[in-house]
């Protein structure tokens, strides 16, 4: 079962899960883009990189922002170090695919404009609601994003759905 793209981006096997089939478009996408159109704005397949924030011009960026769902259609979420607001987030950068559909994600830092400044300062935000779950209206809250130092090892055929939020420069070295 495809995600219906398997035309695209070297022919994925109908035998592999389709977030798999996303993540993989995704990862190549950001090591190498080339101009395509596409009809939905926000669709994971869309090329080329920057496509996401403005379709009709290229901006400078080298990471797809996107949020996994698990089977019962919550976010899933993993933790953040190095930070004293926050600590959990619900928003990856593909960093590797291998084997059988395993992916190294790194968990990216939302973030949003601190209050009362003047100046383009961002800080964390918090996702964690009031009894322990991620707060899906602070989620929208999330403007911007940081790379963390942390990453996260999954097999992605846990996954019913993956939802691509945006295109940014994060800075990340390439090899």
């Amino acid at each position: 079962m495809g995600c219906g793209n398997n035309d695209l981006f070297g022919g994925f096997s109908d035998d592999e899960n389709c977030v798999c089939q996303v993540l993989r478009a995704i990862k190549d996408i950001q090591d190498a883009a080339t101009d395509d159109d596409c009809d939905c704005p926000t669709n994971c397949f869309m090329e080329p990189m920057g496509a996401l924030v403005n379709p009709a011009k290229r901006i400078n960026a080298d990471t797809r922002v996107f949020v996994l769902k698990t089977k019962d259609g919550s976010p899933f979420h993993a933790f953040f170090t190095g930070n004293e607001d926050a600590c959990v987030s619900i928003f990856f950068r593909v960093e590797e695919i291998f084997d059988n559909c395993c992916a190294t994600l790194r968990v990216l830092v939302p973030l949003k404009k601190q209050e009362g400044s003047n100046q383009n300062k961002f800080k964390p935000v918090d996702l964690v609601g009031d009894k322990g779950g991620i707060n899906l209206g602070k989620v929208c809250e999330a403007t911007r994003f940081a790379a963390s130092e942390d990453c996260i090892t999954v097999d992605l055929s846990c996954f019913c759905a993956v939802q691509c939020i945006t295109d940014c420069d994060l800075g990340i070295c390439e090899d």
